[in-house]
């Protein structure tokens, strides 16, 4: 049977992280307009990079590098969950409005983390795509 390749989009870890970036747009919305360019501006940039970020991952040439990538998604998450409680601790939302983005962050968390040790677990790695020279 053989192994299909599938698209970064078929990945649920992938899917689950666009839901996080449409509630993360939502949920800073409303925030201080003075903080447009401080942690609104932040915790959107660490959203959209966890997708992004599995998305280069999937296309890069190395089973080392895809795992690379799932480390900077998994950074992005850390660098997330830290914001959101900031944004709570400064009053911009409350716990509760703060909730389904902390239970999601968590969720992609542990997808990414089993992605990464499924992934390096592998007794071999995606050959590069490049030719060798020609001699």
């Amino acid at each position: 049977m053989s192994e299909k390749l599938m698209s970064y989009k078929d990945l649920v870890v992938w899917q689950k992280s666009i839901v996080l970036v449409k509630t993360i747009y939502q949920l800073t919305r409303p925030f201080p307009a003075d903080e447009r360019f401080g942690l609104d501006s932040q915790m959107r940039r660490a959203a959209v990079s966890v997708p992004s970020n599995l998305a280069e991952g999937h296309a890069r040439n190395t089973t080392d590098e895809c795992i690379q990538f799932i480390s900077h998604a998994e950074g992005s998450l850390a660098e997330l969950e830290t914001q959101s409680i900031l944004a709570v601790e400064l009053n911009f939302c409350t716990a509760s409005e703060a909730q389904p983005v902390q239970g999601l962050i968590e969720e992609i968390q542990k997808m990414a983390s089993a992605l990464r040790r499924s992934l390096a677990s592998r007794p071999y790695a995606r050959p590069p795509l490049r030719l060798p020279p020609v001699a």
